[in-house]
């Protein structure tokens, strides 16, 4: 079992400021994250910038300016169909000017009351955040960047890939501060191939399969259990250096108590580092033996489940509320 599991501050300190945003990052550096997790998409000029999707109603104020009100539109992005404003169909001057809102304003009122604060990131902002916020903290500082819907951008022209290798390129210390995530294994092979250095993690959902091959292979295409069931995890050793496990492949409630499901321990015998998504604190986002009362948006038993999930030796975690999660690993 590692002795010191990483700390990822899930798109920053989420779980207390509207999430990608400056104050976000900070906050997580502030409460101990070793690293924090941006996710990437790309504007219509070819600039990465940092939100949890392309369809942005949910995480900015686009909706409410009347200037942008045309580029409503809907579109079928990695099989869902999606109704709202897509960041490539900005260019960067015009996203720059929208303004951040809390995606959870019923369960995180108090993010909910920093709406309209901030304003979107960069990649390249982000960059230059974790080097001054290194420099104050005194203590290497990391980036966990997940590519999002590469095989879709890919296909309107703006290959993720390459813009991402682009970018990263003269920022210090890449290979030990820097690790590439996506749900798509394709991405993180062409980064490499790139000669992006640092270490590549492929995310894996509890359900279905990855875009890229349900895309190549359709109907046929591999799940994300049988890539990481006996059969198919010989296949990822060597092509990556690690998985991410949504939070139910690594924890189960059983009587009550919250208890491994042995995936984990698994994975990490056949030589992978493994990880895991997402510790919050919420009732709502917990496993059933760690709920409270009080309702879903009241904290659970969240310090029971975090124990219990750092105790299947996983390398690293990510947390909405990384002071949280850095207490519990603390104690260990």
């Amino acid at each position: 079992m590692p002795n010191r599991p990483l700390v990822i501050g899930h798109r920053g300190a989420s779980g207390y400021r509207p999430e990608h945003t400056e104050s976000a990052y900070r906050l997580a550096f502030e409460q101990g994250a070793d690293a924090v997790e941006p996710d990437l998409v790309a504007t219509r000029d070819g600039v990465l910038v940092i939100r949890h999707e392309n369809e942005i109603s949910g995480t900015t104020d686009v909706a409410r300016r009347p200037e942008f009100a045309d580029r409503r539109t809907t579109k079928q992005i990695d099989g869902q169909r999606l109704t709202g404003w897509f960041t490539e169909d900005f260019d960067w001057a015009e996203l720059a000017t929208l303004r951040a809102v809390e995606r959870l304003p019923k369960v995180r009122p108090a993010s909910a009351g920093h709406d309209g604060a901030e304003p979107m990131l960069r990649l390249v902002d982000l960059l230059g955040l974790i080097d001054e916020c290194q420099d104050v903290a005194g203590r290497m500082l990391r980036m966990v960047a997940e590519i999002k819907h590469a095989h879709y951008f890919a296909s309107i022209g703006l290959p993720l890939d390459e813009l991402f290798a682009r970018e990263i390129a003269g920022w210090d210390d890449v290979a030990d501060r820097l690790t590439v995530e996506s749900f798509e294994q394709s991405v993180l092979t062409k980064v490499r191939d790139r000669g992006v250095s640092g270490s590549t993690v492929y995310l894996i959902e509890a359900d279905g399969a990855a875009p890229d091959l349900e895309a190549r292979d359709g109907v046929n295409a591999l799940s994300y259990a049988a890539q990481i069931g006996p059969r198919g995890l010989p296949a990822l050793i060597g092509a990556v250096d690690g998985v991410s496990l949504a939070k139910s492949l690594v924890i189960v409630s059983e009587d009550d108590e919250v208890e491994s499901t042995g995936t984990v321990e698994r994975i990490r015998a056949a030589g992978l580092q493994v990880f895991t998504w997402t510790l919050r604190a919420e009732n709502r986002f917990l496993t059933r033996a760690a709920r409270l009362g009080g309702g879903k948006e009241a904290p659970g038993d969240w310090r029971t489940e975090f124990r219990a999930i750092y105790d299947t030796g996983v390398d690293g975690v990510f947390a909405d509320q990384p002071d949280l999660a850095v207490a519990v690993r603390d104690e260990r």
